[in-house]
This record gives C-alpha cells, sequence and structure tokens, in this order.
C-alpha cells in the first residue's frame, strides 16, 4: 500500500513538472503565432522553387 502513496507522490511531483513547463511556454510566447504553423509548408516550397530557378 505504500508503493502507491510513493508512486501517487512521484506523478503528482511529474504533473506539476508538466505544468511549470506549459506555463513557461505560455510566459515565454511559445504560442504566440497562429499564422505561420498552416502555411510554413507553402513556404518551403517557395524557397526549394526559388533556388531551383537561380541554378
Amino acid at each position: 500500500m505504500s508503493v502507491i502513496y510513493i508512486l501517487i507522490g512521484i506523478s503528482l511531483l511529474a504533473a506539476l513538472g508538466f505544468l511549470a513547463a506549459f506555463l513557461w511556454s505560455i510566459k515565454t510566447g511559445q504560442y504566440e503565432d497562429d499564422y505561420t504553423p498552416g502555411v510554413r509548408i507553402l513556404f518551403d516550397d517557395i524557397n526549394n522553387e526559388k533556388k531551383s530557378k537561380n541554378k
């Protein structure tokens, strides 16, 4: 039974660590850009086409 208490404690510490990392990422602006991820693949294709045309 004591093993369950230890595992619950460890899982709560891990959850707090993930929560701290999530809050840190929000505070540092990791989720600020809503537009670019959806069209990033298009930007890469445009850059590759320009490079191949210049050769």
